[in-house]
């Protein structure tokens, strides 16, 4: 169509060709995003998956696998979590400043086959009887190494995607169920095949996470950008009554031509400086919530490293379960706490208010855990709905945290909308949480000694401290509603 035609066409006729290409581009837009959070949920499941084999094998191994059978057995299986996990926690905080500089795709890909690699190891221990502790220690430092690359990774892709959506705390609470959805298939498949040799316990969840980073390789879109995508030009929000997609900012993409040295100069000054470490540390609210994971991470891991081992010695209703029945029951803890971590990020959404939402699951858990200690015996049915109940309240406070707190605090105000602060934030925060994480399974391997009674003190001690590093945030925030209101 010629210019003038163009200009003599009626204003009504422009506006609704106008309409047409933003609702298209609207479309598109969201479909990207589920595309997105599809993948990076598969991605990040999957590295769960690989973790969850030493949990579901550790009943097996202490009883009929050198060096863990002996009179140290626990203490050696203790000391095997705290490889994986220490490694974990040290290299998250190198990975989360890598994160802000590398192709997230190719670092993504790379860490989920290098993960498969070492999973596959701890399997070849079996059908080659290795039976050296420092081999079985060296492959998990090398497991908690390359997987540390994962959180990073998935939280800056999904930031890059979602970091202006108002209901980040749904969408988060949603996404961050991969957590529980891969240790559920993790126990699943480590449990199914666990009848034919502990080995196929690691090698079956390797070939999954291997599979998978190759479609991340081939199939991921870290930015919007990458895909031709201008996100800050297009704000989508979804009317209330209707459900209507309302656009209220389309801005379509002019083609402007610049030498390559002008080109050069301006996207120089456009791209935000990547944050130093220690300057993430002091943004507002970040060491708070990094202590309080802590805490929160160190009880959700003792769980995950031990509860099948808990469930095999514990009996219920005066049967003690065999090795698959303790790890496929196992699974409704983590049930629980998808439930949880999408119930948590719903409220949050809900009251504008993070702290007060993570200090509610932290009050509740507490109850959850001595019910669950003290009545879970009774009988199946008892122990099912209380492991649920404890899930759901546990996983909560450290779903929102890992997730849509972490993102608040990687584009908060404070650095002006700096995107490639997300990935550092987000490894402060979950790197110092794996900390906890490696502290809580150690101690489980020496405290169970004395009794579970222990144990579960030690975690409700853990509990109580984690509410210790909100209380002010919360009360803030108590503070900041009740003068919204006059």
């Amino acid at each position: 169509m010629e210019p003038a035609a163009a200009a003599a066409l009626p204003a009504s006729h422009v506006s609704a060709q106008g309409g047409h290409t933003a609702a298209t581009a609207a479309r598109d837009l969201r479909r990207r995003q589920y595309a997105v959070l599809a993948l990076t949920f598969a991605a990040y499941a999957a590295f769960h998956a690989s973790r969850k084999p030493p949990s579901i094998v550790k009943a097996v191994l202490s009883t009929d696998w050198a060096p863990f059978s002996g009179p140290s057995g626990t203490h050696h299986l203790g000391e095997l979590d705290l490889a994986f996990l220490s490694a974990y926690a040290a290299a998250m905080f190198a990975a989360g400043h890598l994160a802000d500089r590398a192709d997230l795709r190719v670092l993504l890909g790379a860490a989920m086959l290098a993960s498969a690699a070492t999973s596959a190891a701890l399997g070849a221990a079996y059908f080659l009887d290795i039976h050296s502790l420092a081999f079985f220690l060296a492959a998990q430092v090398a497991s908690g190494v390359v997987q540390s690359a994962g959180w990073p990774c998935v939280v800056a892709v999904v930031g890059n995607w979602f970091g202006h959506a108002s209901s980040r705390g749904t969408i988060m609470g949603v996404w961050t169920s991969h957590t529980s959805v891969g240790n559920i298939a993790g126990s699943f498949l480590a449990a199914a095949v666990l009848e034919f040799g502990w080995g196929w316990s690691f090698l079956v969840p390797a070939l999954v996470i291997a599979a998978l980073g190759v479609v991340v390789l081939v199939f991921l879109v870290a930015h919007p950008s990458d895909a031709g995508l201008e996100l800050d030009a297009m704000e989508v929000e979804m009317n209330g009554e209707g459900g209507e997609e309302v656009e209220l900012l389309v801005e379509e993409k002019k083609e402007v031509q610049v030498d390559d040295d002008e080109f050069e100069m301006e996207m120089g000054s456009q791209l935000p400086r990547a944050i130093g470490f220690l300057e993430a540390w002091r943004l507002p609210g970040v060491a708070p919530y990094a202590f309080c994971l802590f805490f929160s991470k160190l009880v959700a891991y003792t769980f995950l490293y031990w509860l099948p081992f808990y469930i095999r010695n514990n009996a219920v209703a005066g049967q003690f379960l065999s090795h698959k029945a303790s790890g496929i029951l196992s699974i409704v803890f983590d049930i629980g706490g998808v439930l949880g971590g999408i119930s948590a990020g719903y409220l949050s959404d809900a009251i504008g208010a993070r702290a007060i939402t993570s200090v509610l699951f932290l009050l509740l858990s507490i109850p959850s855990l001595i019910l669950y200690r003290a009545f879970g015996s009774i009988s199946m049915r008892h122990n099912l709905g209380l492991m649920f109940i404890s899930g759901y309240f546990v996983n909560g406070p450290y779903s929102l945290i890992t997730t849509a707190v972490a993102t608040d605090l990687g584009t908060q105000d404070a650095i002006k909308g700096n995107s490639r602060a997300l990935a550092t934030v987000s490894a402060i925060i979950d790197g110092t949480g794996s900390v906890g994480a490696a502290l809580g399974p150690l101690l489980t391997g020496y405290i169970s000694t004395r009794g579970w009674n222990s144990v579960f003190f030690m975690l409700i001690v853990s509990i109580s401290l984690a509410l210790v590093f909100l209380i002010r945030i919360a009360r803030d925030e108590i503070v900041a509603k009740i003068g919204a209101r006059h």
